[in-house]
């Protein structure tokens, strides 16, 4: 755990004089939608998004298509914490879907780290991968309001992998 710290640590700093965005959540952990018994809490997140790119996958013309880095902590009242790193795509849903700015923003996430379970759901590894979609408005100050559902889960590395849904709302603010 010591050196996921110290590798986190370096890697926030490293990209730290990028532009990006705080984003801050609140949610609910371990929805579940078929009404089958549940681990509920209480979650909150903070991550930071860098804007550099680390590689496209798209065409040049388009910035859309910009793979970038996170790092990020997330926790609950069941006293569980996450802590992760991954890459995002932060595309704007009007030049996707008619060529044209809009205000709503679609960012997928993918993301892997270190999870304790404190008194909370057993997810079965100590590594866990996280994969989420957000979509967001951008107000006039470039703020967004957003809103979330993700995927926890250890691919299998585990002894059992019950995996966990979070559903939640976020603040996002420019830095």
């Amino acid at each position: 755990m010591k050196k996921f710290l110290i590798i986190f640590l370096f890697f926030s700093t490293k990209v730290v004089l990028a532009d990006g965005y705080d984003v801050f959540g609140i949610g609910y952990y371990d929805i579940k939608f078929d009404g089958t018994n549940t681990n509920d809490a209480l979650d909150y997140r903070y991550e930071r998004r860098f804007d550099n790119s680390l590689f496209q996958i798209g065409p040049e013309n388009y910035d859309f298509f910009d793979l970038k880095p996170f790092v990020g902590f997330e926790g609950t009242s069941d006293s569980a914490s996450y802590f992760l790193a991954g890459i995002y795509l932060d595309d704007n849903a009007g030049t996707l879907l008619t060529g044209k700015e809009s205000n709503i923003l679609v960012t997928p996430s993918f993301g892997f780290g270190i999870y304790d379970d404190g008194n909370g759901k057993k997810l079965g590894n100590t590594i866990e991968f996280r994969t989420t979609i957000e979509v967001s408005y951008q107000l006039k100050n470039k703020n967004r309001i957003g809103f979330s559902i993700g995927h926890i889960s250890n691919a299998n590395l585990g002894d059992s992998n019950p995996g966990v849904e979070v559903l939640s709302l976020s603040y996002q603010i420019p830095y």
